[in-house]
């Protein structure tokens, strides 16, 4: 059974994946989002700490896909990474971004969710990354 805060993030994930399904074949609209993304990271960078460079990988795994340079991996799986982006960027969820000290908080939660759920397919995807450089 899933603890709450695993089932609150997974009643959100769902919600976020059925978003994400309007950027899967949509490369202009896919960088834009992943450009935001970026640069909402970028500016929270330290607040975020460990979970920066969690998100970098997450939004290398959808522009690689999104390009085709990488492909070995399940259509569920970018979804449910887009759906965690659509979220991070998001101003309002569960809790908004203008909360001081805890905006930030779900938005790691969800980035640390997604890590658990694909971890199997993101360590490929790393190894791959790895290799092509």
């Amino acid at each position: 059974m899933l603890q709450k805060n695993e089932h609150d993030l997974s009643f959100h994930e769902e919600k976020y994946e059925l978003k994400a399904k309007e950027y899967l074949n949509k490369p202009k609209k896919t960088d834009k989002l992943l450009t935001k993304a970026v640069k909402k990271a970028m500016i929270q960078k330290d607040s975020l700490g460990n979970a920066w460079d969690k998100l970098k990988l997450l939004t290398d795994l959808v522009r690689a896909y999104t390009k085709g340079d990488y492909r070995n991996v399940s259509p569920g799986t970018i979804l449910t990474v887009i759906g965690a982006i659509i979220y991070f960027v998001s101003p309002v969820d569960l809790v908004p971004d203008f909360i001081v000290g805890l905006g930030l908080f779900d938005d790691a939660a969800v980035i640390g969710f997604t890590l658990k759920k694909i971890a199997s397919e993101l360590e490929a995807f790393k190894h791959w990354q790895t290799e092509a450089k």
